[in-house]
């Protein structure tokens, strides 16, 4: 117990809670699934809470879900413009259940979904196979002009497009990697300046004096961690947006 306090690593470790193994394959459900299920099962009864009064006077929770969803439609509209609200469920979807997972890791013994990387990538992977599927439902092959800017002299052309075809190809690992090194690397820095505490308590009076500055470090950092956990989750719905926005205005 005490080398799990200490250790920053401890706490992305994946537990089987029930082992399902189906052709070879392990699909157990771990304590990661269940805080996803807990993330989406939280979200959506917190909305459904705050919004069931529906007052003209709007109580504290109710002007949090109000604010988070107009939040959410002003960057979708601010990205993609008036067509792009169709997506709007997604994008909110989205950014809620992120932004929970993110908070919900704050938690001590609570694990951080968006701190392993399978479940960031398959998140970029859903925007990405959306976006395609959108954008040749909307314009057919013309879509493949997104990897043609206009306004490019011939001779540029090839290198440019190119560059736009791996650009694009290779959005969902940027797209998943910024929230997963992010929310992986602050939550290490916070768990090794713990684990300072933890092992200078141990050394007596002189040592819990000496603990005071990781004490301090600690507060400091799980501060910013919830600025983070806030701001990520902005980040990542913003990159579908403007990726949404290519599915829509693929020449622009």
């Amino acid at each position: 117990m005490a080398a799990d306090r200490v250790d920053p690593i401890h706490q992305f470790h994946i537990n089987t809670i029930v082992p399902i193994h189906v052709g070879g394959y392990d699909l157990s459900f771990t304590n990661f699934s269940l805080f996803m299920v807990i993330a989406v099962v939280l979200s959506g009864g917190l909305l459904y809470w705050a919004t069931s009064g529906r007052r003209v006077v709007p109580s504290r929770s109710q002007s949090v879900a109000e604010m988070t969803y107009e939040f959410s439609a002003a960057m979708l509209k601010d990205s993609a413009g008036n067509e792009g609200m169709r997506f709007f469920p997604f994008i909110f979807t989205l950014f809620v259940f992120v932004l929970m997972a993110n908070l919900l890791g704050m938690f001590p013994y609570f694990p951080t979904v968006t701190s392993q990387l399978i479940v960031t990538v398959a998140l970029a992977l859903v925007v990405f196979f959306m976006v395609m599927i959108a954008g040749f439902i909307r314009h057919g092959f013309r879509f493949f002009k997104l990897f043609v800017p206009s306004g490019i002299p011939v001779a540029l052309l090839p290198l440019v497009v190119a560059i736009e075809i791996i650009s694009f190809f290779t959005r969902p690992v940027s797209h998943s990697v910024r929230l997963f090194a992010n929310m992986l690397a602050g939550h290490i820095t916070v768990k090794v300046f713990a684990g300072f505490i933890f092992s200078l308590g141990t050394l007596g009076a002189l040592g819990i004096a000496g603990a005071i500055l990781p004490l301090i470090m600690v507060v400091g950092l799980t501060a910013l961690e919830i600025l983070i956990a806030f701001l990520q989750a902005y980040v990542f719905a913003m990159l579908a947006c403007i990726y949404i926005n290519d599915a829509i205005h693929p020449g622009h």
